[in-house]
Parts: C-alpha cells; sequence; structure tokens
C-alpha cells in the first residue's frame, strides 16, 4: 500500500536543525507520531513527504520554511509592559511560554530581552526561518 491522502499513518521521525540539535523526534514522545495525511495537523512539507511512502520505507529531507514555519516575521516582535506579566514571574531571555489569543488559539511567545520594565517577546513559532531535517520511517498506514 502506497500512502496517499486521506490515509492514516504511523510514522517515526527525528528533526534537527542545521547545526545537528535536534528540536523534536518521536522517541522524546515515546511512540510514533499518528496523522491523517493531508488533514492539516501535521506541517505541509512533512505531509507532502509523507505521500508516495511504502509500509517500512526510510527516508531523509529538508522542508524549507515556507513549507514549515514561515519566515521569520520582524513584526511579530514587541515591546510589552512588565506589568503585562504576573509580579511573581521570572522572566528572563529564552524564556518560552503559551499566551492566548482573544480567539482562544494558544501560541507560543519567546521572551527575547527584559529591560527596564519593557519585556521584548517574540510572536514567532519558535522554528520560524528555520530549515528542518528530518529523517523518518513509514511504520504503518491505514485506511
Amino acid at each position: 500500500m502506497t500512502v496517499k491522502t486521506g490515509n492514516k499513518v504511523e510514522v517515526e521521525y527525528v528533526g534537527k536543525l542545521d547545526d545537528g540539535s535536534v528540536f523534536d523526534s518521536s522517541e522524546d514522545h515515546g511512540k510514533p507520531l499518528e496523522f491523517e495525511v493531508g488533514s492539516g495537523s501535521v506541517i505541509k512539507g512533512f505531509d507532502d513527504a509523507i505521500l508516495g511512502m511504502n509500509e517500512g520505507d526510510e527516508k531523509e529531507f529538508i522542508i524549507y520554511p515556507a513549507e514549515a514555519y514561515g519566515q521569520h516575521d520582524q513584526t511579530l516582535v514587541q515591546n510589552v509592559p512588565r506589568e503585562v506579566f504576573p509580579l511573581e514571574a521570572k522572566l528572563t531571555d529564552g524564556l518560552l511560554f503559551e499566551a492566548g489569543l482573544p480567539t482562544g488559539e494558544k501560541v507560543p511567545v519567546m521572551i527575547t530581552a527584559v529591560d527596564n520594565g519593557v519585556v521584548t517577546v517574540d510572536l514567532n513559532h519558535p522554528l520560524a526561518g528555520k530549515m528542518l531535517n528530518f529523517k523518518i520511517k513509514l511504520k504503518k498506514i491505514s485506511t
């Protein structure tokens, strides 16, 4: 059976950045990634790479930012007053947290600087602008 849109698949994977550091893997989660191909539940480049594979196939590929989390958008880097955060929060450069949008959606936010009562936050996805290198093994295909 060859993977096509609508199939459910189980995939073991390791995702690395260009510097070789691992940003995610199925081993970290203790089980293969399961998703429906073409449903939008994974980034487009990952979805596209699975198409045409057969059970047991292994593959290495690169996903460019346009097919992953997009380019880094400088307009999404904002300065906000320290008072917006809970008083007891220890705010440091590199701190990643989840913020709620008015729509109810939650997005990852990273603090990039804390200076004189102003906190600089980056609302881009942490992997925005990065090329993602994957090694995958297709474990199972089902309809």
